[in-house]
């Protein structure tokens, strides 16, 4: 049963673009359906979560982290008694709006992008899902509830100060509420993805032989999980010894959020949607203790995995690629493909064009992004 502040799907704002309503789904369902069939999402099964896609089979992508995120997203969300199907709509779309080659990428192309307004992921998604999926007879984008738009854009919060342009273009026709805090189910989204990289980025780490097993025995709560699994099970073979200790961490952060997230509602006791976003305070939350041991855990990501020396080099690799593409398309626009040339027509000036360019690069693959870098660069 929903709390008094979930979201419902009932008591949506509804969409842009008025649509009748399906006999069979809810709107929020058919938000997450048609997320999952756009080809914005398709393309992240190639994009870099840390690992260059094509580094290793076994590497998280995107694609797999987002699948991760929305099935914590829906955990999470069953247990505090929130609209399980919006946060996995907002969790699985979070990341559509990445470029080629993770963080390397997004901060290349943000560079590139400062005389023309700058470039944010979150951003993008907005306009990915507003604009540039265009598949639809009667609207450009996905038309996506209001509900979901406001996750995508704000899930890590309010947006004040400076907004970013895409996102500001969207909000003048459609009014997200940036200033004030998002859903609980956004919320949920927004630490489900926190809890799901902490986890996978361990598992990863391991795989690459950046760090190793007894490394992590020494950290806080790591420590306790891998004691907990010697003693049930001693002599435990090395791999199926790792998958147990952190399988029991995922479970302790999960285990944390719930409790720490039911403490928080019970206390303020939102009577609607509004409340939460009234509140002034996120409501989803790890308790103060775990956040505290669970940044010395992100610390040694950050040391051992993050700003290793191999990971690194490939982001400078990846950094050149897309510092070639950006000046090569905006000189020669002719090189981009015919509808994507056509909008550079219609443009008014260097500014559109140079947004066009970005919209065209961070839809990219990692491996498309390698492959056009030989072609047009050598």
């Amino acid at each position: 049963m929903l709390r008094d502040s979930a979201s419902r799907e009932s008591l949506s704002r509804g969409r842009l673009n008025f649509e009748g309503e399906s006999r069979f789904r809810t709107c929020f369902q058919r938000d997450r359906d048609r997320i999952v069939h756009s080809s914005a999402f398709r393309r992240l099964k190639h994009k870099t979560q840390v690992f260059i896609e094509h580094e290793g089979d076994y590497y998280r992508t995107r694609m797999t982290h987002s699948i991760e995120v929305a099935q914590v997203a829906r955990t999470v969300a069953l247990a505090l008694g929130l609209n399980e199907t919006l946060a996995e709509a907002v969790a699985l779309a979070h990341d559509l709006g990445h470029p080629p080659f993770g963080h390397a990428g997004e901060e290349t192309l943000q560079r590139l992008m400062e005389p023309y307004g700058g470039f944010d992921h979150n951003a993008q998604a907005i306009r990915i899902v507003t604009s540039l999926e265009r598949h639809y007879a009667g609207f450009d984008g996905l038309n996506l509830t209001w509900e979901t738009l406001e996750g995508i854009a704000k899930h890590n919060g309010p947006m004040l100060g400076d907004i970013p342009y895409a996102l500001a273009e969207y909000n003048r026709r459609h009014d997200l509420e940036l200033g004030a805090h998002a859903s609980l189910e956004a919320q949920v989204a927004a630490v489900a993805d926190d809890l799901a990289y902490c986890s996978h980025d361990l598992h990863d780490g391991l795989r690459a032989g950046l760090f190793s097993t007894d490394e992590l025995a020494d950290l806080p709560l790591l420590g306790e999980c891998f004691a907990d699994v010697d003693s049930l099970h001693p002599g435990l073979d090395r791999s199926r010894r790792q998958h147990e200790a952190l399988r029991r961490f995922f479970g302790l952060m999960v285990e944390d959020l719930i409790a720490e997230s039911s403490s928080r509602l019970a206390e303020l006791a939102p009577d609607s949607p509004t409340d939460v976003r009234r509140a002034g305070k996120p409501m989803v939350r790890f308790s103060g203790s775990f956040q505290e041991r669970k940044r010395v855990i992100r610390e040694f990501l950050l040391d051992r995995m993050y700003r290793a020396p191999e990971v690194l080099e490939m982001r400078r690799h990846v950094k050149k690629t897309i510092e070639a593409l950006f000046p090569t398309f905006m000189a020669r626009t002719e090189l981009l493909p015919e509808q994507w040339h056509r909008d550079v027509e219609a443009a008014g000036g260097e500014t559109a064009v140079a947004r066009i360019v970005a919209d065209y690069i961070s839809g990219m693959t990692d491996r498309f992004a390698l492959q056009e870098h030989r072609r047009l660069c050598g």
